[in-house]
């Protein structure tokens, strides 16, 4: 459930996708602090409201939700809200840039009202948005790409990793729950969690998306393991 006090900033440049977005928001309880038309106004609303989750729109005049994306999380750090990136286009390329924008989790605008709030919820409390069908998608087509890679990140080396640890990661990667983790490897979903934990804090990593994202840009993952 939402923990009290849950605060939203929707960046979209259309009014009426705002609104609608606000109305289911704050049906649930959740208190929408400030509304966005383009990117450089969702950077103004989080340093201004500071929010626990920002839905961003993809396509916005000027500065895009990528950039807005890039921008936030930059300047907040780990401290800063969870981004939702939402778009009517369900291509690959924009869920690979979000991702690596730091965003925390990707939906198409279709998303009924329930699947909108419930992943309002699941990102902020520190998990990540992202399907499996997602996850294969960007193995396949852009990991293993040379020319799709972002330049390599500070937090590249896995060598500090227990081998339970990189198993760990690399079935966290094909985008298994820490149920089906659990499952997978015979243990306990609250030791699935420490590990999870315990790798994130060892990389230096926000969430499971960058765990995920960094899984294929190291190797970990290859297209045809994901099995």
């Amino acid at each position: 459930m939402s923990g009290p006090g849950l605060r939203a900033v929707i960046a979209d440049d259309q009014a009426l996708v705002r609104t609608g977005f606000g109305m289911i928001l704050a049906a649930d309880g959740i208190e929408v602090t400030a509304e966005a038309a383009d990117g450089a106004e969702a950077v103004d609303a989080v340093r201004r409201t500071r929010p626990d989750v920002v839905l961003m729109d993809i396509r916005m005049p000027g500065m895009d939700g990528i950039e807005a994306t890039r921008r936030i999380l930059a300047e907040e750090g780990a401290e800063g809200p969870r981004v939702i990136i939402l778009t009517t286009y369900d291509l690959d390329h924009y869920v690979y840039a979000a991702l690596t924008a730091g965003a925390s989790g990707f939906l198409l605008k279709d998303v009924t009202p329930e699947h909108l709030v419930a992943a309002v919820r699941l990102v902020q409390s520190g998990d990540a948005l992202l399907a499996p069908a997602i996850t294969r998608r960007l193995i396949e087509r852009f990991a293993h790409r040379e020319e799709a890679r972002p330049a390599p990140g500070p937090h590249r080396d896995l060598s500090g990793l227990t081998p339970r640890e990189t198993e760990v990661l690399r079935l966290l990667a094909t985008g298994l729950s820490n149920a089906e983790l659990a499952d997978r490897l015979f243990l306990s979903p609250t030791t699935v969690k420490t590990h999870v934990g315990r790798i994130l804090s060892k990389l230096e990593l926000r969430d499971r998306v960058q765990a995920v994202v960094l899984a294929y840009e190291t190797g970990l993952i290859t297209p045809g393991g994901t099995d």
